[in-house]
């Protein structure tokens, strides 16, 4: 398949463990981004509804709402990855979350931070006898997908 190497084991696995998370997808993406800023910290200062908040960050509405379709936005991915061939993204464009990446000054030891998180968030979500190194290399392998289609698009003055 151009460009994808992802192959039909590891599409199983993601959407074996996505079909388990999906009904929590709301509270998996909030333990997700509370993950990530207990990794790093100084990542809550990125997202402006989080800097400009009097409100603790595990009670910031806009914070559970951004979580969610995040970590959606994430795992479907992963799920489309082998089947459309390419990163697939519905709720905004690529070129979009490039910008915004790219504008909030997100570098590669950012994205290194999520997919630890992420990691781990499915690693806590799935039933222990579900959980391996395979599956964790079919995420990590998606997840980097991800990654380069939105940092190909996180170029300045585009």
């Amino acid at each position: 398949m151009a460009g994808v190497d992802f192959t039909e084991e590891q599409e199983a696995l993601v959407l074996k463990s996505w079909g388990v998370m999906k009904k929590n997808a709301g509270e998996l993406g909030f333990k997700f981004f509370l993950k990530i800023f207990e990794i790093a910290p100084t990542a809550k200062k990125m997202f402006p509804f989080l800097r400009d908040s009097e409100v603790p960050v595990e009670q910031n509405p806009k914070l559970k709402t951004h979580a969610m379709s995040v970590f959606i936005m994430t795992c479907e991915s992963a799920a489309q990855l082998r089947k459309a061939g390419r990163v697939t993204v519905r709720e905004s464009s690529l070129k979009k979350l490039g910008t915004v990446h790219l504008k909030y000054g997100v570098a590669d030891e950012h994205f290194e931070v999520t997919r630890y998180a992420l990691l781990e968030t499915i690693k806590g979500a799935v039933p222990p006898e579900m959980w391996s190194e395979e599956m964790k290399n079919a995420w990590t392998e998606a997840y980097n997908h991800l990654v380069a289609a939105i940092k190909s698009e996180m170029k300045p003055g585009t």
